[in-house]
């Protein structure tokens, strides 16, 4: 073989070795155009989130309600966006049919009412391939009722036009029992590690952990729980597999033998991907799903605080190697204040503090903003989640908030109702400009937008617009206009009997879109020297 030839290969295995470099980082760092490297934001093209498991209660109702926001750039091709049945399971710590805020083992009954806006996606039995929630088309809301009490968790994908900001929000109506209440969650994409501040080991407390896997191979996940005074004693292995496109649901109780109020779970995957949510039951104060909280962060926000909560319970894990110092404050209508009595809060590394608030909103909206409290060295990062109380005695019912990242771009609560609904912005820093857009809804109607200013140090708790002629559940999108950083919960009243039944979800980035580097290419490497 001649030099001239070899010369031609390597010129062309070069060349598909800087093309493929280039695609991966934008290619040389000093000779390629900075225009290059200029990252580009395209929508995601598939999604996948995971809803668990609602209630095992024979008295209970949920509604699922899905949706995609219309959005610019995102072009009309092909598409589907559905949630199929998961394989339910019990592992050998936990206790699903325990009280009412457990799922059963086998699964159920399946058979929903049908998806309503003519999809007809209603529920098929277990390990049935007819999708529940199909879309049609993005901006327009699909909604189906569930009244078994085995209804199964759910595993869904959305692809092409479907896929940039799809959204799935699962509201359970318990009407009795100790898990009475209102209990709400969004369906959450899967991932490798979740923190849930505010869970409980007490005796007064069921609270379980729901484990999704969605893919074909079997995921295990490590459960570990702090305290006070740090780590818990196990009393039981704490690795837990689930099988593959399964779910499992885990009694925390039956973890340890320590019983302990307000403390922190962490979830993390030793193998695969899985999705985690918390079930909370109170033997007095109802019931409510617990998201996980942001990442760990040296400054975080609890966006939503009710202007009429009774009480508040803060709960607070360092993860890091040092303490945690941080200012408490109360972001309210007008300005930031400080909570009497609570001006600050120390959290040893490896343990969970947690202090009680009171009625802290004292009759107005508020967030609470979580912030270093100076000195030296280098600030600890935190988790952090807010177990909220209204009503009192017999008629309490609970919710939590947890530690929510800001709106980068766009974020949508899918399951709002004619009246109810409060959606409470908060800006940490800068004033901040939003525009809050009401779609369509699921029995038609046209979409409404407004727009606000949040000052910064300010809460806004306001009514969402409603859509125009618009009937049944529709959804409620925040996308950040201007300013300074934006965060944001959206708070659900199903009041019944006297009983002050309610929910609240957190809003972060919907991550609708991702940075798409523009790749360069320097052919100057297939000179032959």
């Amino acid at each position: 073989m001649n030099r001239t030839t070899l010369s031609l290969i390597g010129a062309v295995t070069a060349l598909a070795a800087v093309t493929g470099v280039a695609a991966l980082t934008g290619g040389s760092s000093e000779d390629a155009d900075p225009a290059a490297k200029a990252a580009t934001r395209l929508p995601v093209q598939r999604s996948t989130l995971l809803c668990p498991a609602p209630s095992s209660s024979d008295v209970s109702s949920t509604t699922y309600t899905a949706y995609t926001p219309e959005r610019d750039g995102v072009e009309a091709k092909d598409g589907t966006a559905g949630l199929l049945p998961a394989e339910s399971h019990s592992d050998d710590v936990s206790d699903p049919g325990a009280g009412d805020g457990g799922s059963k083992d086998d699964g159920g009954d399946n058979g929903g009412k049908g998806a309503k806006d003519g999809g007809k996606g209603g529920r098929t039995s277990q390990g049935g391939d007819k999708p529940v929630l199909p879309l049609k088309e993005p901006g327009k809301p699909v909604t189906t009722d569930e009244d078994s009490s085995g209804a199964p968790a759910l595993i869904g994908t959305a692809d092409g036009r479907f896929a940039p900001g799809w959204t799935v929000q699962q509201t359970t109506t318990i009407d009795a029992g100790s898990g009475r209440g209102v209990l709400g969650t969004a369906c959450t994409a899967p991932d490798t590690d979740f923190w849930f501040p505010g869970v409980s080991t007490d005796r007064d407390r069921q609270d379980f952990v729901h484990l999704t896997n969605p893919d074909d191979v079997a995921a295990e996940a490590d459960l570990k729980i702090y305290g006070p005074s740090g780590r818990l004693n196990a009393s039981t292995d704490e690795s837990i597999t689930i099988p593959p496109r399964s779910t499992v649901p885990v009694l925390l109780s039956t973890l340890t033998d320590q019983r302990s109020a307000g403390v922190t779970l962490r979830v993390t995957a030793r193998t695969g991907r899985v999705g985690a949510a918390v079930q909370a039951v109170d033997q007095k104060a109802g019931s409510d799903w617990l998201p996980a909280s942001a990442a760990p962060s040296t400054s975080v926000v609890i966006p939503g605080v009710p202007k009429d909560a009774t009480s508040a319970r803060l709960v607070v894990f360092a993860p890091g190697s040092d303490d945690a110092d941080l200012k408490v404050r109360l972001a309210g209508p007008n300005n930031s204040i400080t909570p009497a009595g609570h001006e600050s809060l120390h959290v040893k590394s490896g343990m969970t503090a947690a202090i009680d608030l009171g009625d802290v909103t004292k009759g107005e909206p508020g967030s609470l903003l979580l912030t270093p409290e100076g000195g030296e060295g280098p600030a600890a990062p935190v988790v952090a989640a807010l177990q909220v109380t209204r009503g009192k005695g017999g008629d309490q019912e609970m919710a939590f908030i947890p530690a929510t990242g800001a709106i980068e771009r766009s974020a949508t609560a899918a399951d709002n109702r004619s009246k109810g609904s409060t959606l409470s912005l908060v800006a940490p820093g800068a004033t901040t400009k939003v525009r809050v857009t009401a779609s369509a809804g699921a029995d038609g109607g046209s979409p409404v937008s407004k727009t606000y200013e949040v000052k910064g140090g300010t809460t806004q708790a306001l009514e969402p617009p409603h859509p125009s002629s618009g009937k049944g559940p529709y959804a409620v999108t925040v996308e950040r206009l201007s300013g300074g950083p934006v965060h944001a919960s959206r708070m659900l009243e199903l009041p019944q009997g006297g009983v002050p039944m309610f929910t609240i979800q957190p809003l972060p980035d919907d991550r609708g879109t991702v940075a798409v580097p523009e790749a360069g290419q320097d052919l100057s490497v297939l000179n032959d020297d």
